[in-house]
């Protein structure tokens, strides 16, 4: 089985004859045991009882601690726990959580996320107030690794409610994590899983829901988003994947898209992500003092779009470098 799978994996409908709860709260995790018993905690502080949510750890056969144990000290039985026979990577670990959910609604929590007190009385308010909608999400914050607060993301609009033009203001760039949103199980079922990439697959599968389902928010901040300082080192930095990869998301998003849109949110996407790329490039340095990344990090950015700002910014970054000025701020562990 490949592990970044070509087109949108099936989830299956639940079984008739099984017990379905409200919620399924799906918590998948790999190496991140040293931010799980956090993760847990902050979700049994708000649990509903196990007949009205299903709480479940989906393993992918994590190497950096006995999760098991973990999850059975921190919960007392509440948690469930499954262990991919072998690692399956992230696509696939997704896959299996949504398939083993039972709930109506399902909240895949990662494993090294936060949800805050309220999240989901709130998410359950905004699908009783709004039955049609295929989704919901809140405003978040950003946590460092310690758990201490960075800053909130900007909230989409004021009050909660339906999302105006959710279409084409989430196919623009990517305004929300999976620690924010909540999904109607029927939307998975009738559009599929993750696909395509692993860095930037959460984009198009949101845009590829609001294309079909109207889209509900709270500028509650009720969930946090942990950015990881180690990460800056990884693959995907360093040769570039994450640009290369969201301009994938980027072109299976234009299908999506009123034709009379496709080419003005494409220049828009192209725009952001291109000086996101130049922000990496700073981590890489930085962080890491990557100078290879950093080329190729800026190379691919400049393939996306170029401008003033943008020569200026690298400009900085290359006159920073050879005077071997380092100095480092923690940024996201991914696009988002």
């Amino acid at each position: 089985m490949d592990r970044i799978p070509l087109s949108p994996p099936v989830i299956t409908p639940v079984p008739d004859g099984v017990h379905r709860p409200r919620w399924s709260v799906m918590i998948p995790a790999f190496n991140c045991s040293g931010f799980l018993k956090e993760t847990m905690e902050a979700v049994l502080a708000q649990a509903l009882p196990p007949e009205e949510m299903q709480i479940e750890v989906v393993d992918d056969h994590s190497t950096d601690a006995d999760v098991e144990a973990l999850v059975h000290s921190v919960s007392k039985g509440r948690i469930a726990y499954f262990r991919q026979p072998e690692n399956k990577g992230s696509l696939r670990n997704f896959e299996t959580c949504l398939n083993r959910s039972r709930g109506y609604l399902i909240h895949l929590l990662h494993g090294d996320d936060l949800v805050k007190p309220g999240y989901y009385q709130a998410m359950d308010e905004l699908f009783d107030r709004y039955p049609e909608a295929g989704a919901a999400f809140c405003r978040y914050e950003y946590i460092g690794e310690s758990g201490k607060r960075l800053y909130y993301r900007d909230a989409e609009m004021k009050e909660a409610g339906m999302l105006p033009d959710a279409l084409l203001l989430l196919a623009g760039r990517q305004r929300l994590q999976f620690c924010t949103i909540t999904v109607k199980r029927e939307v998975y079922e009738k559009l599929g899983a993750f696909f395509g990439v692993d860095y930037g697959e959460d984009w198009e599968m949101w845009v590829r829901i609001a294309r079909d389902y109207p889209v509900a928010y709270t500028p509650e901040p009720l969930a946090s988003y942990r950015l990881h300082v180690s990460s800056i080192s990884g693959r995907s930095y360093a040769t570039a994947k994450n640009l290369k990869d969201l301009q994938w998301v980027m072109q299976s998003i234009q299908q999506y898209l009123p034709e009379t849109e496709r080419a003005r949110i494409l220049q828009q996407s192209m725009k952001f992500y291109a000086h996101y790329g130049i922000k990496i490039a700073n981590d890489l340095w930085y962080g890491v003092r990557n100078r290879e990344g950093v080329k190729i990090q800026v190379e691919e950015a400049l393939r996306m779009h170029r401008d003033w700002r943008m020569y200026w910014k690298i400009t900085k970054l290359y006159t920073k470098m050879a005077m071997n000025i380092t100095s480092f701020i923690p940024r996201r562990k991914n696009n988002k």
